[in-house]
């Protein structure tokens, strides 16, 4: 197996005093990993029971999808960073080449030796080039703690990155493009409330990935999942600053996009500009289906629940268009908390191609400074148990089908998927 770099600015891996008692091992590059670091890197410190609805068989398969449940051990991070001297660790020092063509497995690794064993170390890979490198271990743990700006994993399968810190990247902190089996856990990401394009966590045209026990603050979306995704797992992930957990946009410029799939249980959402978003763009293909949003609890959230087939992040008016994403089949259980705008909950779906099959439980969102409402535009669903505010506005229809839920798991990689990819 190979992995090739593609250095775009400068990259750099910088450290951060390691305080924690707990060694953790970090590895990357395994099985054809490709990854951009971009930019420089500083020095930082339910109640589910038989339901009656129709055409909801994606979510038979999403009822019973096992997954912890909790918020315990959910600190709020401390964006806070100190600067300090540094000491460059430039991987062409060590032979390497970046011509795509030549091995540059051996300066790789005699560069991380000494960045590893260095305190207050840069990891440079100089821009412009590609790095070849056979799948190797990058593992500590190191005198300092790791620090990334800016990381991208691309084409990959069976990856892990644990424990890292991505902060104050110049667009988006760590992307996720055309890979299958990824695993991320203990991940904290850091940009500014007001940076613009930041999203935290970007996910493309990627299949079986799991993000859980990270914390995310950003300019953007804390979690944005594109065209081509599915059986994508979030669990006890925490989110603010930030523009909340979306999915989307899709069908700008008329396009096709494809997001099945999608679990999120156990969230802390607190500040966002939107909590549980899916936005899609007029005069677009494709469909989103089988999304389930579970126990998640909005502080402050100006937007906690929002469906808009009429997205349009454009300095003039989009035009309007009959085309649309189809939305169907989301499930929103046990979501708590405050409402920071009068409209708690927003469905706002296209005439044409109008949001089906919505399913809410065990919802309650009070307003922070008065009451709340619901908005609801060409949207067909039903609510049980405790729904608030009201959800009269969803129309309904054919409430005549019970069902049974099957058991389905996003699958899980195997251990000759993952051998060692773990950052």
């Amino acid at each position: 197996m190979e992995t090739r770099c593609f250095s775009s600015g400068i990259m750099q891996i910088n450290q951060l005093p390691y305080t924690r008692q707990k060694k953790t091992k970090q590895y990357f590059m395994d099985r054809i990993f490709f990854i951009s670091f971009l930019g420089l890197l500083i020095v930082g410190h339910g109640v589910a029971g038989n339901m009656v609805y129709d055409n909801l068989g994606m979510l038979e398969d999403l009822e019973t999808v096992d997954i912890e449940e909790g918020l315990e051990g959910f600190d709020v991070p401390s964006w806070t960073s100190e600067r300090g001297g540094k000491v460059l660790v430039n991987v062409d020092s060590f032979g390497a080449v970046g011509d795509g063509v030549s091995d540059d497995t051996k300066a790789f690794v005699n560069a991380w030796s000494t960045v590893c064993n260095t305190t207050k170390a840069v990891f440079l890979v100089p821009p412009g080039r590609q790095y070849k490198v056979n799948a190797t271990k990058f593992k500590g743990p190191c005198v300092d703690k790791l620090i990334i700006q800016a990381l991208t994993i691309d084409s990959s399968t069976g990856v892990k990155v644990k424990g890292i810190t991505v902060q104050n990247s110049q667009q988006m902190n760590f992307v996720i493009t055309r890979c299958n089996s990824v695993r991320i856990s203990d991940v904290i990401i850091s940009s500014p409330g007001d940076s613009p394009n930041t999203d935290g966590i970007h996910i493309t045209e990627s299949t079986n990935v799991v993000l859980q026990d990270s914390k995310i603050g950003t300019g953007d979306d804390c979690v944005s999942i594109v065209n081509g995704s599915s059986n994508i797992k979030m669990k006890r992930i925490y989110c603010g600053p930030g523009h909340g957990i979306s999915i989307g946009s899709l069908g700008k410029d008329n396009s096709t996009g494809i997001v099945t799939k999608v679990v999120l249980d156990t969230a802390l959402l607190r500040e966002t500009t939107n909590g549980l978003r899916i936005k899609t763009w007029q005069g677009g293909h494709g469909y989103v289906r089988g999304i389930r949003y579970e126990n998640v609890k909005m502080e402050n959230v100006a937007n906690p629940i929002i469906i808009d087939q009429f997205y349009c992040d454009s300095p003039k008016s989009c035009e309007n268009q009959t085309a649309a994403v189809e939305i169907s089949q989301i499930m929103y259980r046990n979501i708590s908390g405050t409402s920071k705008s009068p409209k708690a909950m927003k469905f706002s779906c296209s005439d044409t191609v109008p949001c089906s099959n919505i399913v809410l439980t065990n919802v309650n969102l009070e307003g922070k400074d008065g009451t709340v409402e619901t908005y609801c535009n060409s949207a067909q669903g039903f609510g049980y148990g405790i729904v608030h505010p009201s959800i009269d506005c969803l129309t309904s229809h054919d409430k005549d089908y019970t069902f049974t839920p099957d058991i389905i798991e996003v699958s899980e990689a195997t251990s000759q998927e993952i051998v060692h990819a773990e950052l």
